[in-house]
């Protein structure tokens, strides 16, 4: 009899001690994909995150786990106590029960909890945008569909992490926050969400009936838009300009092409370009006329010819002239001697061409 009192008080123990958190039951499109958010305590935050397919724990098999790749994909984020699973290309056969799980040690159970993924060409609930952004104190809408079997079923907007649900009507969150919930009761309701505070981030899903489509909600500060607003703008177009688009004035001056900024970068620009090329010209010129120079100097100026006179006096220096002759007349050559020499030699020379 203690023995079974015993077992018993094991399985309450280890039963009390589960504490993860995620969807019942959901539906996906067939080639599509799905993101499944398993909420964790925060004790596991260094264990190993696992996803696991079958019916019974104990024979499940392991196709995805933190920090390895397999057929989906496990992210960790310990600092939410969270971690989610990809599931993307599903076919029909992957239908069936899995697991969000995490292995304990010696001192810890194992902490997991089981849901149903059914994969199908028209799916019984979804959402076209599984993720979803706004900023402080502003507002969000997030539509939700459901088949024509599920049109009478209680349609709910739910957050993960305290398991608080909003129903038809209008409830209110806090004092700057609300949630409503307006259904056309035909295929889809709205969920709209006004004076979003920053701890409104997080996991949520809609449900209709027993089935569930989870959605993603990042609120951000006013600055943080603003900067990545203008981060973004930056990259795209230039700084004179960046203004006038954000605020689509077109008056804005800085993009005025009358600009005086615009004028004299213009300015430098023709002066850095033209410079160096009148420079490059001028050189040109200069050694052009050198060169012309040069040659008018050999033209003009005829071939020197010395002769030395032989003799016990002194050394002269005789000039020759050349004087091109008429036609058929030869070439003359004439010497001339310095005065005071006593005689005049004169030479003639027959050039042959």
């Amino acid at each position: 009899m203690a023995r079974p009192l015993i077992l018993f008080g094991v399985l309450l123990y280890t039963a009390g001690t589960l504490s993860m958190k995620t969807l019942d039951r959901v539906t996906v499109r067939e080639g599509g994909s799905i993101t499944i958010p398993c909420l964790y305590d925060n004790q596991y935050k260094q264990n190993t995150k696992y996803w696991c397919e079958g019916y019974f724990w104990n024979y499940c098999k392991i196709t995805a786990s933190t920090n390895a790749i397999g057929k989906w994909t496990i992210t960790d984020y310990p600092a939410d106590s969270i971690f989610t699973v990809k599931l993307h290309n599903l076919k029909s056969s992957d239908s069936g029960y899995y697991w969000c799980a995490i292995i304990g040690n010696h001192a810890e159970p194992d902490d997991r909890k089981y849901l149903y993924v059914t994969v199908k060409k028209a799916p019984d609930v979804f959402v076209v945008n599984s993720s979803v952004s706004g900023h402080e104190g502003g507002d969000i809408s997030v539509q939700c569909f459901y088949s024509s079997g599920y049109k009478n079923e209680v349609k709910q907007w739910c957050r993960y992490k305290d398991q608080s649900c909003y129903t038809v009507g209008r409830t209110n969150t806090s004092q700057n926050s609300s949630v409503q919930i307006s259904d056309d009761g035909r295929k889809s309701f709205t969920v709209l969400m006004t004076g979003l505070r920053l701890t409104d981030s997080g996991w949520y899903y809609c449900s209709a009936g027993d089935l569930q489509a989870p959605v993603q909600l990042l609120v951000q500060r006013d600055n943080e838009s603003k900067s990545m607003s203008e981060s973004d703008d930056a990259g795209q177009f230039p700084s004179t300009c960046k203004n006038q688009t954000a605020s689509k004035d077109s008056e804005d001056s800085k993009c005025s092409p009358n600009d005086p900024s615009d004028q004299m970068d213009w300015i430098f620009l023709l002066l850095y370009t033209a410079v160096p090329l009148l420079l490059l010209l001028m050189l040109v010129l200069v050694i052009w006329r050198l060169v012309q120079k040069h040659n008018g100097a050999l033209t003009k100026r005829g071939p020197d010819i010395c002769s030395v006179a032989e003799g016990q006096k002194a050394v002269t220096y005789d000039t020759v002239v050349f004087k091109k002759a008429k036609k058929h007349e030869p070439n003359q050559v004439s010497i001339s001697h310095s005065p005071e020499q006593f005689e005049v030699i004169y030479s003639t020379l027959n050039l042959h061409q």
